[in-house]
Protein backbone atom coordinates (compact mmCIF):
# COMPACT_ATOMS: atom_id res chain seq x y z
CA UNK A 1 0.00 0.00 0.00
CA UNK A 2 1.23 3.56 -1.16
CA UNK A 3 0.95 6.07 2.20
CA UNK A 4 -0.53 9.58 1.30
CA UNK A 5 1.82 12.31 1.40
CA UNK A 6 -0.62 13.85 3.17
CA UNK A 7 -0.06 10.96 6.16
CA UNK A 8 3.64 10.82 5.98
CA UNK A 9 5.78 11.16 9.24
CA UNK A 10 7.37 14.83 8.90
CA UNK A 11 10.91 14.51 8.39
CA UNK A 12 13.29 17.37 10.02
CA UNK A 13 15.88 19.31 7.74
CA UNK A 14 18.83 17.06 9.65
CA UNK A 15 17.05 13.92 9.25
CA UNK A 16 16.67 14.95 5.39
CA UNK A 17 20.27 15.47 4.59
CA UNK A 18 21.33 12.48 6.48
CA UNK A 19 18.67 10.48 4.38
CA UNK A 20 19.72 12.24 1.23
CA UNK A 21 23.89 10.81 1.73
CA UNK A 22 22.32 7.23 2.78
CA UNK A 23 20.49 7.09 -0.08
CA UNK A 24 23.64 8.49 -2.39
CA UNK A 25 25.76 6.16 -0.72
CA UNK A 26 27.80 9.20 0.18
CA UNK A 27 29.52 7.62 3.08
CA UNK A 28 31.37 3.39 2.68
CA UNK A 29 30.66 3.46 6.78
CA UNK A 30 27.39 3.52 8.45
CA UNK A 31 25.91 6.88 10.00
CA UNK A 32 27.87 7.92 13.37
CA UNK A 33 26.97 10.60 15.37
CA UNK A 34 28.92 11.75 18.37
CA UNK A 35 28.38 14.23 21.42
CA UNK A 36 31.70 15.98 22.18
CA UNK A 37 30.67 18.08 25.60
CA UNK A 38 34.42 19.96 27.43
CA UNK A 39 34.54 18.31 30.83
CA UNK A 40 35.00 21.59 32.64
CA UNK A 41 31.33 21.56 33.57
CA UNK A 42 28.39 19.66 34.07
CA UNK A 43 25.47 18.92 31.83
CA UNK A 44 22.01 20.74 31.54
CA UNK A 45 19.05 20.33 29.35
CA UNK A 46 20.62 22.09 26.47
CA UNK A 47 23.68 19.22 26.78
CA UNK A 48 20.24 16.61 26.75
CA UNK A 49 18.71 18.10 23.25
CA UNK A 50 22.12 17.94 21.98
CA UNK A 51 22.52 14.12 22.79
CA UNK A 52 19.02 13.51 21.93
CA UNK A 53 19.60 14.76 18.62
CA UNK A 54 22.72 13.19 17.56
CA UNK A 55 21.62 9.60 19.11
CA UNK A 56 17.94 9.84 17.60
CA UNK A 57 19.87 10.52 14.06
CA UNK A 58 22.05 7.64 14.34
CA UNK A 59 19.25 5.57 16.01
CA UNK A 60 16.92 6.11 12.68
CA UNK A 61 19.92 5.32 10.49
CA UNK A 62 21.12 1.97 12.65
CA UNK A 63 24.38 3.69 12.77
CA UNK A 64 26.69 4.66 15.60
CA UNK A 65 27.08 7.65 18.86
CA UNK A 66 29.63 7.53 20.75
CA UNK A 67 30.48 10.45 23.91
CA UNK A 68 33.52 12.15 23.32
CA UNK A 69 35.64 14.13 26.50
CA UNK A 70 36.90 16.90 24.26
CA UNK A 71 39.68 17.11 26.91
CA UNK A 72 42.72 19.12 25.51
CA UNK A 73 42.38 22.51 27.86
CA UNK A 74 44.48 21.13 31.25
CA UNK A 75 43.96 24.74 32.44
CA UNK A 76 40.00 24.14 32.72
CA UNK A 77 39.07 20.70 32.71
CA UNK A 78 38.95 17.65 35.42
CA UNK A 79 38.25 14.58 35.99
CA UNK A 80 34.88 15.02 38.19
CA UNK A 81 33.34 17.24 35.56
CA UNK A 82 34.38 13.85 33.23
CA UNK A 83 32.92 11.16 35.40
CA UNK A 84 29.66 13.12 35.96
CA UNK A 85 29.17 13.81 32.57
CA UNK A 86 29.08 10.15 31.59
CA UNK A 87 27.00 9.35 34.65
CA UNK A 88 24.65 12.26 33.45
CA UNK A 89 24.68 10.55 29.94
CA UNK A 90 24.14 6.81 31.63
CA UNK A 91 20.76 8.62 33.38
CA UNK A 92 19.38 9.36 30.09
CA UNK A 93 19.12 5.96 28.95
CA UNK A 94 22.54 5.73 26.87
CA UNK A 95 25.83 3.50 27.43
CA UNK A 96 27.32 4.26 24.22
CA UNK A 97 31.29 4.06 23.76
CA UNK A 98 33.42 6.59 25.50
CA UNK A 99 36.41 8.51 23.29
CA UNK A 100 38.93 10.76 25.01
CA UNK A 101 40.09 13.64 22.99
CA UNK A 102 43.43 13.90 24.73
CA UNK A 103 44.14 10.09 23.64
CA UNK A 104 44.47 11.82 20.17
CA UNK A 105 47.27 14.46 21.50
CA UNK A 106 49.90 12.80 18.39
CA UNK A 107 47.42 12.62 15.92
CA UNK A 108 46.84 16.69 16.08
CA UNK A 109 50.38 17.28 16.40
CA UNK A 110 51.01 14.65 12.99
CA UNK A 111 48.30 16.93 11.40
CA UNK A 112 49.90 20.19 12.31
CA UNK A 113 53.06 19.00 10.85
CA UNK A 114 51.46 18.16 7.72
CA UNK A 115 49.99 21.62 7.15
CA UNK A 116 53.27 23.42 8.39
CA UNK A 117 55.30 21.64 5.50
CA UNK A 118 52.48 22.53 3.24
CA UNK A 119 52.64 25.93 3.44
CA UNK A 120 48.86 26.08 5.44
CA UNK A 121 50.34 26.84 8.62
CA UNK A 122 52.97 29.29 10.20
CA UNK A 123 54.16 30.14 13.89
CA UNK A 124 53.32 33.22 15.43
CA UNK A 125 55.32 35.50 17.51
CA UNK A 126 52.51 38.21 18.39
CA UNK A 127 50.69 38.75 21.88
CA UNK A 128 47.33 37.99 22.16
CA UNK A 129 46.68 41.83 22.28
CA UNK A 130 48.64 42.26 19.38
CA UNK A 131 46.57 39.33 17.24
CA UNK A 132 43.27 40.78 18.08
CA UNK A 133 43.97 44.29 16.69
CA UNK A 134 45.78 42.83 13.58
CA UNK A 135 42.13 40.59 13.23
CA UNK A 136 40.67 43.49 12.08
CA UNK A 137 36.68 44.18 12.47
CA UNK A 138 33.58 43.07 10.62
CA UNK A 139 33.78 45.74 8.53
CA UNK A 140 37.60 46.22 7.80
CA UNK A 141 40.03 43.74 6.67
CA UNK A 142 42.98 41.95 8.87
CA UNK A 143 46.70 42.65 7.97
CA UNK A 144 49.28 39.70 8.08
CA UNK A 145 51.43 39.09 10.90
CA UNK A 146 54.85 39.81 10.37
CA UNK A 147 55.55 36.50 10.92
CA UNK A 148 52.97 34.66 8.38
CA UNK A 149 56.16 34.51 5.79
CA UNK A 150 58.32 32.38 7.77
CA UNK A 151 60.31 29.97 6.19
CA UNK A 152 58.83 25.82 6.37
CA UNK A 153 61.62 24.79 7.98
CA UNK A 154 62.01 27.56 10.36
CA UNK A 155 57.97 26.81 11.21
CA UNK A 156 58.72 23.63 11.56
CA UNK A 157 61.36 24.12 13.85
CA UNK A 158 59.78 26.30 15.58
CA UNK A 159 56.78 23.83 16.20
CA UNK A 160 58.95 21.39 17.31
CA UNK A 161 60.47 23.74 19.95
CA UNK A 162 56.89 24.50 21.05
CA UNK A 163 56.23 20.44 21.11
CA UNK A 164 59.37 20.37 23.03
CA UNK A 165 58.64 23.08 25.96
CA UNK A 166 61.55 25.30 25.01
CA UNK A 167 59.40 28.61 25.03
CA UNK A 168 56.97 30.13 28.09
CA UNK A 169 53.39 29.86 27.84
CA UNK A 170 51.61 32.12 25.46
CA UNK A 171 54.97 33.27 23.53
CA UNK A 172 54.33 31.33 20.36
CA UNK A 173 50.85 30.18 18.49
CA UNK A 174 50.97 27.54 15.06
CA UNK A 175 48.21 29.49 13.13
CA UNK A 176 46.68 28.67 10.33
CA UNK A 177 47.22 30.43 6.65
CA UNK A 178 44.20 31.30 5.02
CA UNK A 179 42.57 34.97 4.39
CA UNK A 180 43.41 37.43 6.57
CA UNK A 181 40.59 39.71 4.50
CA UNK A 182 37.97 36.54 4.30
CA UNK A 183 34.70 38.13 5.77
CA UNK A 184 34.20 34.93 8.00
CA UNK A 185 36.43 36.66 10.96
CA UNK A 186 37.24 32.82 12.01
CA UNK A 187 39.23 32.24 8.35
CA UNK A 188 41.69 35.19 9.16
CA UNK A 189 44.57 32.93 10.13
CA UNK A 190 42.81 31.46 13.13
CA UNK A 191 45.06 29.76 15.73
CA UNK A 192 45.55 25.91 16.22
CA UNK A 193 47.64 25.58 18.83
CA UNK A 194 49.05 27.59 21.77
CA UNK A 195 51.60 26.89 24.84
CA UNK A 196 50.10 25.56 28.08
CA UNK A 197 52.22 24.48 30.79
CA UNK A 198 50.13 22.89 32.87
CA UNK A 199 48.92 18.93 34.14
CA UNK A 200 46.99 17.67 32.67
CA UNK A 201 44.12 15.66 34.60
CA UNK A 202 44.64 12.24 32.17
CA UNK A 203 47.98 12.93 30.43
CA UNK A 204 50.04 14.43 33.05
CA UNK A 205 53.14 16.39 31.78
CA UNK A 206 53.37 14.58 28.85
CA UNK A 207 52.00 17.83 26.39
CA UNK A 208 53.04 21.28 27.10
CA UNK A 209 50.96 22.50 23.49
CA UNK A 210 47.37 22.06 23.21
CA UNK A 211 45.19 22.33 19.98
CA UNK A 212 42.33 24.45 19.69
CA UNK A 213 38.33 23.37 19.83
CA UNK A 214 38.50 24.33 15.89
CA UNK A 215 41.74 21.87 15.23
CA UNK A 216 41.08 19.45 17.06
CA UNK A 217 36.99 18.75 16.60
CA UNK A 218 37.07 18.10 12.76
CA UNK A 219 40.43 15.60 13.53
CA UNK A 220 38.56 13.87 16.68
CA UNK A 221 35.32 13.47 14.23
CA UNK A 222 37.13 12.40 11.24
CA UNK A 223 39.51 10.14 13.52
CA UNK A 224 36.45 8.27 14.99
CA UNK A 225 34.64 8.18 11.74
CA UNK A 226 31.68 10.29 12.02
CA UNK A 227 29.75 10.89 9.28
CA UNK A 228 27.57 14.04 10.28
CA UNK A 229 29.24 16.52 13.18
CA UNK A 230 25.64 17.54 14.40
CA UNK A 231 25.93 20.60 16.90
CA UNK A 232 24.68 24.44 17.92
CA UNK A 233 24.17 26.97 15.61
CA UNK A 234 26.49 29.14 17.04
CA UNK A 235 29.54 26.77 15.29
CA UNK A 236 27.56 27.71 11.87
CA UNK A 237 30.15 30.34 11.12
CA UNK A 238 32.55 27.74 12.11
CA UNK A 239 32.26 25.30 9.60
CA UNK A 240 34.39 26.51 7.06
CA UNK A 241 37.07 25.99 8.93
CA UNK A 242 36.22 22.97 10.09
CA UNK A 243 35.81 21.94 6.61
CA UNK A 244 39.19 23.17 5.52
CA UNK A 245 41.10 21.51 8.36
CA UNK A 246 39.72 18.30 6.61
CA UNK A 247 40.83 18.81 3.26
CA UNK A 248 44.26 20.20 3.99
CA UNK A 249 44.98 17.31 6.48
CA UNK A 250 44.19 15.14 3.75
CA UNK A 251 40.67 13.52 5.37
CA UNK A 252 38.87 10.99 2.71
CA UNK A 253 34.93 10.94 3.42
CA UNK A 254 35.66 13.75 5.71
CA UNK A 255 33.03 14.46 8.17
CA UNK A 256 30.01 16.84 7.80
CA UNK A 257 29.23 19.78 9.86
CA UNK A 258 25.85 20.41 10.04
CA UNK A 259 24.01 22.78 12.90
CA UNK A 260 20.47 23.27 14.71
CA UNK A 261 19.13 25.55 16.83
CA UNK A 262 19.99 25.82 20.74
CA UNK A 263 17.03 24.76 23.24
CA UNK A 264 16.26 27.53 26.05
CA UNK A 265 13.71 26.96 28.44
CA UNK A 266 12.17 29.99 30.12
CA UNK A 267 12.57 31.45 33.34
CA UNK A 268 15.98 29.23 33.63
CA UNK A 269 19.57 29.39 32.53
CA UNK A 270 20.89 27.18 29.57
CA UNK A 271 24.85 28.82 29.40
CA UNK A 272 27.53 26.55 31.30
CA UNK A 273 28.88 30.26 31.94
CA UNK A 274 25.96 31.63 33.35
CA UNK A 275 24.96 28.40 35.70
CA UNK A 276 28.68 29.27 36.71
CA UNK A 277 28.06 32.59 37.95
CA UNK A 278 24.86 31.56 39.73
CA UNK A 279 26.48 28.68 41.73
CA UNK A 280 30.05 30.66 42.49
CA UNK A 281 27.88 33.89 43.52
CA UNK A 282 25.86 31.37 45.82
CA UNK A 283 22.53 32.35 44.47
CA UNK A 284 21.72 28.58 43.63
CA UNK A 285 23.14 25.93 46.40
CA UNK A 286 25.49 24.18 44.09
CA UNK A 287 25.00 22.23 40.51
CA UNK A 288 23.10 20.00 41.56
CA UNK A 289 20.53 22.73 42.95
CA UNK A 290 16.70 21.41 42.26
CA UNK A 291 16.25 24.89 39.86
CA UNK A 292 18.85 24.95 38.00
CA UNK A 293 18.22 23.25 34.14
CA UNK A 294 21.47 20.52 35.07
CA UNK A 295 21.42 17.28 34.38
CA UNK A 296 22.04 16.89 37.94
CA UNK A 297 19.61 19.60 38.96
CA UNK A 298 16.88 17.81 37.14
CA UNK A 299 17.47 14.25 38.72
CA UNK A 300 17.65 15.87 42.14
CA UNK A 301 14.76 17.51 41.77
CA UNK A 302 12.42 14.58 40.60
CA UNK A 303 12.83 14.89 36.61
CA UNK A 304 12.80 11.60 35.67
CA UNK A 305 14.72 10.61 32.35
CA UNK A 306 11.61 9.28 30.25
CA UNK A 307 9.99 12.67 30.76
CA UNK A 308 12.82 14.84 29.64
CA UNK A 309 12.84 12.31 26.84
CA UNK A 310 9.64 12.88 25.78
CA UNK A 311 9.40 16.74 26.08
CA UNK A 312 12.86 16.41 24.12
CA UNK A 313 11.22 14.53 21.23
CA UNK A 314 8.47 16.80 21.63
CA UNK A 315 10.50 20.01 20.66
CA UNK A 316 11.74 18.48 17.82
CA UNK A 317 15.06 20.04 15.74
CA UNK A 318 15.01 23.47 16.25
CA UNK A 319 16.91 25.46 12.82
CA UNK A 320 16.86 28.68 15.25
CA UNK A 321 17.86 29.21 18.74
CA UNK A 322 14.72 28.88 20.28
CA UNK A 323 13.27 29.50 23.76
CA UNK A 324 10.11 26.92 25.22
CA UNK A 325 7.86 27.64 27.67
CA UNK A 326 8.71 26.08 30.90
CA UNK A 327 5.24 25.05 31.32
CA UNK A 328 5.72 22.18 28.33
CA UNK A 329 8.46 20.59 29.99
CA UNK A 330 6.49 20.46 33.22
CA UNK A 331 3.52 19.17 31.20
CA UNK A 332 5.60 15.85 29.71
CA UNK A 333 6.95 15.72 33.51
CA UNK A 334 3.96 15.26 34.87
CA UNK A 335 2.36 12.72 32.40
CA UNK A 336 5.40 10.56 33.03
CA UNK A 337 4.70 10.35 36.33
CA UNK A 338 1.18 9.91 35.86
CA UNK A 339 1.02 6.18 36.31
CA UNK A 340 4.39 6.13 38.05
CA UNK A 341 3.99 7.79 41.26
CA UNK A 342 2.60 6.28 44.42
CA UNK A 343 -0.51 9.10 45.65
CA UNK A 344 -0.64 10.04 49.20
CA UNK A 345 -1.63 12.05 51.50
CA UNK A 346 0.37 15.01 52.59
CA UNK A 347 -0.87 18.03 54.81
CA UNK A 348 1.82 21.15 54.27
CA UNK A 349 0.22 23.55 56.95
CA UNK A 350 -1.38 21.32 59.57
CA UNK A 351 -4.76 22.52 61.04
CA UNK A 352 -5.64 20.60 63.97
CA UNK A 353 -9.21 18.54 63.90
CA UNK A 354 -10.77 16.78 66.90
CA UNK A 355 -13.79 14.09 66.10
CA UNK A 356 -15.57 14.28 69.41
CA UNK A 357 -17.43 11.00 68.88
CA UNK A 358 -14.68 9.14 67.75
CA UNK A 359 -13.40 6.72 70.12
CA UNK A 360 -10.44 8.00 72.25
CA UNK A 361 -8.43 5.15 72.23
CA UNK A 362 -9.38 3.21 68.83
CA UNK A 363 -7.57 3.48 65.06
CA UNK A 364 -8.73 2.81 62.31
CA UNK A 365 -7.00 1.23 59.05
CA UNK A 366 -8.15 2.20 55.90
CA UNK A 367 -7.43 0.75 52.60
CA UNK A 368 -6.37 3.33 49.63
CA UNK A 369 -5.30 3.14 46.02
CA UNK A 370 -1.92 3.51 45.50
CA UNK A 371 -2.44 5.37 42.44
CA UNK A 372 -5.86 6.44 40.98
CA UNK A 373 -4.59 5.49 36.97
CA UNK A 374 -2.33 1.98 37.53
CA UNK A 375 -4.04 -0.66 39.64
CA UNK A 376 -0.82 -2.62 39.33
CA UNK A 377 0.49 0.02 41.90
CA UNK A 378 -1.85 -1.74 44.67
CA UNK A 379 -2.73 -0.26 47.37
CA UNK A 380 -2.10 0.85 51.27
CA UNK A 381 -3.23 1.07 54.99
CA UNK A 382 -3.70 4.25 56.37
CA UNK A 383 -4.36 4.94 59.97
CA UNK A 384 -7.61 6.49 61.20
CA UNK A 385 -8.18 8.49 64.44
CA UNK A 386 -9.74 10.91 66.80
CA UNK A 387 -7.11 13.52 65.84
CA UNK A 388 -6.00 14.23 62.29
CA UNK A 389 -4.62 17.46 60.08
CA UNK A 390 -5.95 18.56 57.72
CA UNK A 391 -4.82 21.81 55.52
CA UNK A 392 -5.28 25.32 56.89
CA UNK A 393 -6.78 26.53 53.53
CA UNK A 394 -9.69 24.19 53.70
CA UNK A 395 -11.51 25.53 56.46
CA UNK A 396 -12.82 29.29 56.02
CA UNK A 397 -15.00 30.40 59.02
CA UNK A 398 -16.75 32.78 57.09
CA UNK A 399 -17.23 31.43 53.60
CA UNK A 400 -16.78 32.90 50.61
CA UNK A 401 -18.71 32.71 47.43
CA UNK A 402 -18.08 29.58 45.77
CA UNK A 403 -16.12 27.99 48.65
CA UNK A 404 -17.19 24.53 49.57
CA UNK A 405 -14.83 22.89 51.58
CA UNK A 406 -14.96 22.83 55.15
CA UNK A 407 -16.67 25.61 57.36
CA UNK A 408 -18.77 25.75 60.04
CA UNK A 409 -22.31 23.26 59.92
CA UNK A 410 -20.99 22.18 57.11
CA UNK A 411 -19.93 18.41 55.98
CA UNK A 412 -16.89 17.33 53.42
CA UNK A 413 -15.69 13.98 52.91
CA UNK A 414 -12.86 13.45 54.59
CA UNK A 415 -11.21 11.18 51.16
CA UNK A 416 -11.51 7.65 51.72
CA UNK A 417 -12.87 7.93 55.36
CA UNK A 418 -16.23 9.69 56.79
CA UNK A 419 -18.12 12.70 56.09
CA UNK A 420 -17.18 14.88 58.62
CA UNK A 421 -18.97 18.01 60.09
CA UNK A 422 -17.48 21.53 61.88
CA UNK A 423 -18.76 21.71 65.36
CA UNK A 424 -17.26 24.13 66.69
CA UNK A 425 -14.29 26.57 66.13
CA UNK A 426 -11.15 26.70 69.20
CA UNK A 427 -9.42 30.07 68.85
CA UNK A 428 -6.09 31.69 70.50
CA UNK A 429 -7.61 33.85 72.82
CA UNK A 430 -4.15 36.07 72.99
CA UNK A 431 -4.04 36.11 68.68
CA UNK A 432 -7.92 35.28 67.81
CA UNK A 433 -6.15 32.61 65.01
CA UNK A 434 -8.23 29.40 64.82
CA UNK A 435 -6.17 26.77 66.57
CA UNK A 436 -8.23 23.70 66.43
CA UNK A 437 -11.42 22.42 65.01
CA UNK A 438 -13.93 20.11 66.77
CA UNK A 439 -16.08 17.88 64.38
CA UNK A 440 -18.42 15.15 64.69
CA UNK A 441 -18.20 12.45 62.00
CA UNK A 442 -20.76 10.02 60.60
CA UNK A 443 -20.25 6.33 60.85
CA UNK A 444 -22.36 5.39 58.10
CA UNK A 445 -20.61 7.38 55.67
CA UNK A 446 -17.65 5.28 55.25
CA UNK A 447 -16.35 5.28 51.51
CA UNK A 448 -16.90 2.09 49.94
CA UNK A 449 -20.14 1.71 52.32
CA UNK A 450 -22.38 2.73 49.32
CA UNK A 451 -23.87 5.43 51.37
CA UNK A 452 -25.87 7.76 49.25
CA UNK A 453 -28.17 9.62 51.86
CA UNK A 454 -26.87 13.26 51.01
CA UNK A 455 -24.35 14.52 49.07
CA UNK A 456 -21.18 16.45 50.25
CA UNK A 457 -19.50 19.06 47.62
CA UNK A 458 -16.14 18.35 48.49
CA UNK A 459 -13.66 16.19 49.58
CA UNK A 460 -10.13 16.84 51.63
CA UNK A 461 -7.38 14.68 52.45
CA UNK A 462 -6.07 14.13 55.79
CA UNK A 463 -3.43 13.14 57.93
CA UNK A 464 -3.80 11.08 61.57
CA UNK A 465 -2.30 13.35 64.33
CA UNK A 466 -1.33 10.40 66.14
CA UNK A 467 0.55 8.79 62.84
CA UNK A 468 1.91 11.51 60.81
CA UNK A 469 5.48 11.86 59.68
CA UNK A 470 6.64 15.40 59.70
CA UNK A 471 8.65 16.37 56.76
CA UNK A 472 10.00 19.74 55.15
CA UNK A 473 8.80 20.45 51.57
CA UNK A 474 10.73 22.40 49.17
CA UNK A 475 8.43 23.98 46.56
CA UNK A 476 10.09 25.02 43.45
CA UNK A 477 9.40 27.91 40.85
CA UNK A 478 11.31 29.40 37.79
CA UNK A 479 14.54 30.89 38.95
CA UNK A 480 14.76 33.86 36.92
CA UNK A 481 11.82 36.76 37.20
CA UNK A 482 9.64 37.32 34.67
CA UNK A 483 10.38 39.74 32.11
CA UNK A 484 14.34 39.80 32.50
CA UNK A 485 16.70 40.47 30.12
CA UNK A 486 20.14 38.13 30.18
CA UNK A 487 22.99 40.31 29.25
CA UNK A 488 25.90 38.66 27.39
CA UNK A 489 28.01 40.21 30.48
CA UNK A 490 27.58 42.12 33.65
CA UNK A 491 24.32 40.43 34.85
CA UNK A 492 23.28 41.50 38.29
CA UNK A 493 22.03 38.42 39.62
CA UNK A 494 20.81 39.94 42.81
CA UNK A 495 17.93 41.41 40.48
CA UNK A 496 17.25 38.69 38.73
CA UNK A 497 16.59 35.89 40.23
CA UNK A 498 13.35 35.03 41.70
CA UNK A 499 13.28 35.36 45.58
CA UNK A 500 10.19 32.70 45.52
CA UNK A 501 12.38 30.56 43.25
CA UNK A 502 12.15 28.34 45.87
CA UNK A 503 9.47 27.90 48.92
CA UNK A 504 10.92 26.01 52.19
CA UNK A 505 7.46 24.19 54.51
CA UNK A 506 8.76 23.36 57.83
CA UNK A 507 6.68 21.20 59.23
CA UNK A 508 4.41 19.45 56.96
CA UNK A 509 2.92 16.43 57.95
CA UNK A 510 2.34 13.11 55.93
CA UNK A 511 0.91 9.35 56.20
CA UNK A 512 2.99 7.25 57.69
CA UNK A 513 3.69 5.41 54.78
CA UNK A 514 6.50 7.63 53.87
CA UNK A 515 8.44 7.06 56.90
CA UNK A 516 10.02 4.72 54.47
CA UNK A 517 10.23 6.64 51.31
CA UNK A 518 13.56 6.23 49.20
CA UNK A 519 15.16 9.30 48.43
CA UNK A 520 14.86 9.65 44.76
CA UNK A 521 11.55 7.64 45.24
CA UNK A 522 8.58 9.65 43.21
CA UNK A 523 5.15 10.56 44.84
CA UNK A 524 1.44 12.23 44.09
CA UNK A 525 0.77 14.59 47.66
CA UNK A 526 -2.59 14.67 46.76
CA UNK A 527 -4.05 17.97 45.62
CA UNK A 528 -0.37 19.25 45.78
CA UNK A 529 1.62 17.67 43.10
CA UNK A 530 4.24 15.52 42.22
CA UNK A 531 7.34 15.22 44.76
CA UNK A 532 10.34 13.28 45.60
CA UNK A 533 12.55 12.56 48.57
CA UNK A 534 16.04 14.63 48.29
CA UNK A 535 18.99 12.46 48.44
CA UNK A 536 20.49 15.34 48.77
CA UNK A 537 20.13 15.77 52.78
CA UNK A 538 20.41 12.15 53.52
CA UNK A 539 23.98 12.65 55.47
CA UNK A 540 21.95 15.40 57.45
CA UNK A 541 19.29 12.58 58.21
CA UNK A 542 16.96 15.11 57.43
CA UNK A 543 13.67 14.62 55.26
CA UNK A 544 13.13 16.87 52.74
CA UNK A 545 10.80 16.22 49.79
CA UNK A 546 11.24 18.17 46.12
CA UNK A 547 8.27 19.14 44.36
CA UNK A 548 9.06 18.20 40.92
CA UNK A 549 5.44 19.74 39.25
CA UNK A 550 2.74 20.98 40.54
CA UNK A 551 -0.99 19.16 39.18
CA UNK A 552 -2.18 21.69 37.67
CA UNK A 553 -1.18 21.67 33.58
CA UNK A 554 -0.65 25.11 32.04
CA UNK A 555 0.86 24.25 28.44
CA UNK A 556 -1.65 24.50 26.01
CA UNK A 557 -0.37 22.53 22.48
CA UNK A 558 0.08 25.03 19.58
Amino acid sequence: MTMNKEHEPSVDFLEKEVREDVKNNAYSRPVATRFPPEPNGYLHIGSAYAIHINHSIARKFNGTFNLRLDDTNPVKEESKYAESIQEDVRWLGLNPPVFYGSDYSERYAEAAFVLIRKGKAYVCDLTPEQMTAYRGTLTEPGKDSPFRNRSVEENLRLFEGMKNGDYPASSKVLRAKIDMSSPNINLRDPVLYRIIHAEHYRTGKRWCIYPMYDFAHPIQDWIEGITHSLCSAEFFEHRPLYEWVLREVGAEEPPKQREFGRLNVSGSVTSKRYIRELVEGGYVDGWDDPRLPTLKGLRRRGVTPEGLASFLEAVGVLRQNSTVDSAMLDHFIRRDLKEKAVGVMAVLEPLKVVITNYPEDQTEMLRLKNNENNEALGTREVPFSRELFIEKEDFMEAPAAGFHRLSPGVEVRLKGAYFLKCEHVVKDPATGDVRELHCSYDPETKSGSGFNARKVKSTIHWVSAKHGVTAEVHAYEKLLRDGIQILESGNDWEELVNPDSRIVIKKAVMEPFMRHAEPGAKYQFIRHGYFCLDCGYAADRKRVFNRIVALKDSWKKP
